[in-house]
């Protein structure tokens, strides 16, 4: 039933090293990224930096991301998690971005 679904990586990768991690943040960020899926987009992370939720999207899916009604649909559904900001990476969708920070 997932052949054709994108891989993903641990909900856990979400969430920059040092940062305490809990079931509650998993199912946060559990959430936030089913929010995107529902909304149209395949290859999503929600990277969890506090209360700021960081988006990774392909760029290529910047245009529907930024139209008004996605655009505010999410930001409204994830400010209901719990975010106070949303942001989205210009860089887009990639593996390890946050050991880029390292």
């Amino acid at each position: 039933s997932t052949w054709n679904k994108p891989s993903t990586a641990c909900l856990s990768s979400r969430i920059p090293y040092g940062q305490t991690i809990s079931v509650s943040l998993l199912n946060r960020i559990e959430k936030a990224e089913d929010i995107l899926h529902k909304s149209g987009f395949n290859q999503v992370r929600v990277r969890d930096h506090n209360n700021i939720a960081r988006i990774e999207i392909s760029v290529e899916d910047f245009p529907k991301l930024f139209d008004p009604r996605v655009k505010d649909t999410i930001s409204r559904s994830l400010k209901e998690l719990g975010y106070k900001y949303i942001a989205v990476d210009l860089d887009g969708y990639r593996t390890g971005s946050l050991n880029e920070a390292l």
